[in-house]
């Protein structure tokens, strides 16, 4: 039996309640003059719950989903404070001392970066950030001026940073987005797209048809998500939600060399002009970068995977070498190249998650975020931008699409 010693493991699995009753308060004043911090935005990290502090430092945050959440306040002058709650019925009380920002002066460096290269660089963080998706395209960048570049022709990195929010506002979704981007990689040689930062979500004002044309977009952005399929993991209803997730194995195409090595190898031979060298080195591109595949015929039930942890509201999701997932309620309208696909299985949506660094487990929250040990996620949910981002207190409006 798959995870047998799982048999021993007594799961109760609680109910999934739509209720928000949960309320921080607190108090922020500096470290260094114990004086009040007036007009500090005080915010839960990717949710819709922000406000900021008063004359008095104080702040409230009530009607909040519980769960686990990152706790951010910011303001000018000051560090940033993070600090992670848990959620629950039980009040939560904070007091909060920002310690002042200490002003170093940096090295003047004159810039060669011309203003086509900027454009260029911001062209390319737009679609690897935001999307290229239909929402993408009622996306506004309200304040681009404030991203600040990297750019390494010969890696092929971009990397960008914002010293304060980068706003966006999502007129496909009805959020105005803003974002505190501490870290932006686009890395095209290995394939990989990663950021850090905090985001706080504001509803758009619009009217009743706007309104109603942003809740069936919100819908279709959440049913088939990764936050739609841990909330399913979670509550038991993996099938009934339209999620199969089952064992997948694979291994690295011998007969392929690393990525970087072809990049390097095709760059060199085509500045040197030699036309079969590189249409060589191409032709290497081009196969499977990997071989082996297996993919398990039974899926995963739930309690296979699920574990409680010793955090109230924290969940594990184990599984052995990599877990596929399945949504068989949207069909997959741009295949992946190495995302493997049963011959006799539709297009379905389809994603493949893998822990990295050999981590033992991917540990959630009742919202159906990560809270630790974040995955690589490939295929559809490696698509997912901003432009479909939702925040963690979302709950959808009705039925699946």
């Amino acid at each position: 039996m798959r995870f047998s010693y799982l048999v021993l493991l007594c799961f109760l699995w609680p109910v999934f309640t739509m209720a928000q009753n949960g309320i921080i308060t607190g108090k922020v004043t500096s470290k260094e003059t114990k004086s009040a911090i007036p007009r500090a935005s005080v915010f839960l990290s990717n949710s819709s719950f922000g406000t900021i502090t008063s004359t008095d430092g104080s702040f409230t945050l009530s009607n909040l989903r519980p769960g686990q959440y990152t706790l951010v306040v910011t303001t000018l002058g000051y560090n940033d404070h993070v600090q992670t709650v848990l959620v629950n019925d039980e009040p939560i009380k904070l007091t909060i001392e920002l310690e002042p920002k200490v002003i170093q002066l940096r090295e003047v460096v004159i810039s060669t970066t011309s203003a086509a290269d900027w454009k260029r660089n911001y062209a390319r963080f737009k679609d690897e950030f935001i999307g290229t998706d239909e929402n993408a395209r009622n996306c506004d960048v309200i304040n681009p001026k404030i991203l600040n570049f990297s750019y390494s022709r010969t890696l092929d990195v971009l990397e960008a940073d914002a010293d304060d929010f980068l706003v966006v506002e999502n007129r496909a979704l009805g959020y105005r987005v803003k974002y505190l981007l501490k870290r932006f990689k686009s890395d095209r040689i290995n394939d990989t797209i990663s950021y850090q930062g905090q985001q706080v979500f504001e509803e758009l004002p619009g009217t009743e048809a706007q309104k109603k044309k942003w809740r069936i977009n919100r819908d279709l952005a959440y049913y088939g998500s990764a936050m739609h399929f841990f909330r399913a993991l979670y509550t038991d209803k993996l099938k009934e939600e339209g999620f199969e997730a089952r064992r997948f194995t694979r291994m690295l195409n011998p007969e392929r060399p690393h990525q970087d090595v072809i990049e390097r190898k095709i760059n060199q031979f085509k500045m040197q002009r030699r036309a079969d060298s590189a249409n060589y080195w191409i032709n290497l591109a081009n196969l499977p970068k990997y071989t082996k595949e297996k993919l398990a015929n039974v899926p995963w039930f739930s309690f296979e995977l699920l574990r409680t942890t010793g955090v109230p509201g924290i969940y594990a999701l184990y599984f052995p070498d990599l877990l596929y997932v399945i949504y068989n309620r949207k069909r997959e309208e741009k295949p992946f190249k190495d995302v493997y696909m049963p011959l006799d299985m539709p297009n379905y949506e389809t994603s493949i998650m893998v822990r990295l660094n050999n981590e033992p487990f991917i540990a959630f929250d009742k919202n159906g975020i990560v809270v630790d040990n974040h995955p690589l996620y490939e295929g559809t949910w490696s698509k997912s931008r901003l432009s479909e981002l939702l925040p963690v207190d979302y709950v959808p409006s009705g039925k699946q699409q």
